[in-house]
């Protein structure tokens, strides 16, 4: 049978890990999809150096928009990533009767539902794989493993960049402005980390994920978003003498009301798997009725992790290509004409648990008062550690951990707590799960 031709938008660190590892497995990978797969046309802006990386058996161009027309190519693998002109490629690419494997998390979780919509209507697939989590398998999991399951949430370290500096932030004590640096020297982080510490990229992974268990369509503008540029070393020390770690989490969870989508740095137990994720690795929980708690463990990120999962695409689309399209995985798990209209809840309305650190002055009847105002909120505590004041010190901090309610209350508390006199500084905040 004559092989299935892939062109690729883009041959940087994803697309030339994705080549060669099309190379080096092409015996077993055509032994699992039924017939070869072969990269027969790439387009990049440096031709040079990607005829350098294909060798001469392979068509190098310089627009992408060749490899559209091209009516040999049956997948197009979009690796450019950005909203502008991924995203016109990319519907392009639908509408010329392309199928699209892509990572790009961001157009996804922006534009996401044109874009399947698309794909719907002119009966091609739009596969995602290496949007989320790189080389682990989690939106297979969440899409066809766990089918049966109604998922009841699932949260997930999904930013190795942010995981490795809070891992070395606990590790060696050092502040995020250190720490920052060090990722930025190692690689792990951009020159503008931006998209990564301040939890968008995460956000973006969260949305698709989200979407993917609960049925919902894809909406990132109404996820909560928080990054860990404010974290202090003190923080993460408090956070494991109570036993827990700081982790940037993307949660999203079913409630009553609707659908949590969340992402912000957390204090999860150490005793939980999640918590002992360190460095750049990253790692998904779910809890679903019939399967009870699933972890998926990976790299997150690189060249041949995220290949491995656009290969995976590929190899799908191989074997669904002659399938009837309404025989086919849905995009989003659930048939598009059964998508739910659940809302996605306002950070106010989320009700979870808090670790608060507040540097108070050192003197009698501080602690009653802030308790009495946590009180009248109908906010009970779980915990408070208190550090003595260092000789000549007129000042100490106080961490107090609460149990559930809701953030609209704690608000108002910390409001409040903030216009006492005996309150110094601004309060610190962060959000406590015990992911059970």
């Amino acid at each position: 049978m004559k092989p299935i031709q892939v062109g690729l938008l883009g041959i940087g660190t994803v697309g030339s890990g994705t080549f060669q590892v099309l190379k080096r497995n092409q015996e077993e990978i055509q032994r699992r999809a039924g017939r070869g797969i072969e990269v027969t046309m790439v387009a990049d802006l440096d031709v040079a150096r990607a005829k350098s990386i294909v060798g001469a058996n392979v068509q190098v161009v310089d627009d992408a928009r060749k490899i559209i027309a091209n009516p040999d190519i049956d997948i197009v693998v979009e690796l450019i990533g950005g909203y502008g002109i991924a995203k016109q490629l990319v519907l392009e690419a639908i509408e010329a009767g392309k199928h699209v494997v892509t990572a790009n998390k961001a157009l996804l979780a922006v534009h996401g539902t044109e874009i399947f919509a698309a794909a719907h209507k002119k009966g091609v697939m739009v596969a995602f794989e290496a949007a989320v989590a790189g080389g682990i398998p989690i939106i297979k999991a969440l899409r066809e493993g766990l089918t049966a399951n109604r998922i009841e949430w699932l949260a997930g370290i999904i930013n190795g960049t942010t995981n490795f500096i809070l891992s070395e932030m606990r590790e060696k004590g050092l502040t995020f402005d250190d720490v920052l640096k060090q990722a930025q020297a190692l690689g792990y982080a951009e020159a503008d980390p931006t998209f990564d510490i301040e939890g968008v990229d995460a956000a973006h992974k969260a949305t698709l994920m989200s979407a993917i268990a609960f049925g919902v369509p894809v909406q990132f503008d109404k996820a909560y978003v928080e990054g860990i540029t404010k974290l202090e070393s003190q923080d993460i020390k408090y956070a494991e003498q109570l036993g827990y770690r700081i982790k940037l989490l993307g949660i999203s969870k079913r409630t009553a009301a609707g659908i949590e989508l969340r992402v912000h740095p957390c204090l999860v137990p150490i005793k939980r798997l999640i918590a002992n994720v360190e460095g750049a690795m990253n790692a998904v929980m779910v809890h679903a009725d019939a399967v009870g708690t699933t972890l998926y463990y990976g790299k997150g990120a690189g060249s041949e992790p995220t290949a491995s999962a656009v290969i995976a695409d590929l190899v799908d689309i191989t074997r669904l290509h002659t399938a009837d399209p309404l025989n086919r995985v849905p995009h989003l798990a659930f048939q598009p004409d059964a998508m739910s209209n659940l809302p996605i809840l306002p950070m106010a309305q989320v009700v979870t648990s808090y670790y608060l650190r507040l540097r108070v002055a050192d003197q009698a009847g501080v602690l009653a008062k802030v308790t009495g105002i946590l009180a009248n909120a109908d906010i009970s505590i779980d915990a408070v550690l208190q550090r003595e004041a260092g000789e000549g010190e007129s000042h100490t901090d106080l961490i107090i951990l609460t149990h559930d309610c809701l953030e609209a209350k704690m608000n108002q508390a910390i409001a409040e707590m903030q216009q006492l006199s005996t309150v110094l500084a601004p309060i610190t905040r962060i959000r406590k799960e015990e992911l059970n």
